[in-house]
């Protein structure tokens, strides 16, 4: 009885602290006490390295206030993106914080955790190209990473696409004049143009609006739940403001976030 006693009252007294960690097992985790991550660590200012070596960017910091919410550690993996959700099916890691569009096609394969960031697809070129807009890519060779939704679309404007398993090769490509565009994230190429130093631009029109967002292996609402919970508090309370302001110099959460399926 005694036992019994004592094991109510702590229960009960984890019931009354704010924001007290959710127990490993209820999350559907691969380990307890861990939030293995899928991310490439290539693709700035998404994810990439610091001048210490340390994974840094948007992604890596948003995932890794999650898993601190989450009373988790957050272990990266890092993996190439033509790879990613055939990790994640695989159980690999618990959740894919790679830069992933939220489309109808993969949301029927993995649910994502509501939306985190708003952007959109942008055409780079060198200075001076005639590719002034979308308009004007039919019978040009553009890259873009292979199975992306930027690929999708410059075959959809009658280009030739170039696949890459990396953006920066695109990019790189692109100034050795391999290839004519790069279709890619406007917040990645406003990144690559302003720190590079790259004799680059970007037409003035999008040529797509999306969100991004953490994709999870179907069958696991409770980790669902608990990073949605995180990633509100995480934008509530300001953090997620400080965390990307000082990298892109705006606020890019979602105004209104896709809501998860699941």
């Amino acid at each position: 009885m005694k036992f019994k006693s004592i094991a109510f009252a702590v229960v009960a007294l984890a019931a009354t602290i704010p924001n007290a960690p959710v127990f490993a097992a209820e999350l559907e985790l691969l380990e307890p006490g861990k939030l293995q991550v899928a991310t490439e660590g290539t693709f700035s200012p998404f994810s990439m390295r610091a001048p210490d070596g340390t994974l840094d960017g948007l992604e890596i910091r948003v995932m890794k206030e999650v898993a601190k919410r989450l009373d988790l550690t957050y272990t990266p993996v890092l993996i190439k993106w033509d790879s990613l959700l055939v990790g994640l099916q695989a159980d690999q890691y618990d959740i894919i914080s790679a830069s992933m569009d939220i489309t109808e096609e993969r949301q029927k394969r993995v649910t994502f955790a509501n939306g985190w960031l708003e952007s959109g697809g942008r055409i780079v070129v060198q200075k001076g190209s005639a590719i002034k807009s979308a308009a004007d890519l039919k019978g040009k060779t553009v890259g873009a990473l292979v199975s992306s939704t930027f690929a999708k679309i410059a075959e959809e404007k009658g280009a030739v696409v170039k696949g890459y398993k990396a953006e920066s090769d695109a990019i790189q490509d692109l100034v050795n004049g391999n290839i004519d565009a790069t279709i890619t994230d406007a917040i990645a190429g406003a990144w690559a143009i302003k720190n590079s130093g790259l004799p680059l631009e970007m037409t003035p029109d999008f040529v797509s609006h999306v969100q991004k967002g953490f994709a999870i292996k179907k069958g696991k609402p409770e980790l669902v739940k608990a990073v949605n919970r995180a990633l509100a508090d995480i934008v509530a309370d300001g953090t997620y403001t400080k965390l990307t302001v000082e990298l892109v110099g705006f606020d890019p959460a979602p105004k209104d976030p896709i809501k998860s399926l699941e």
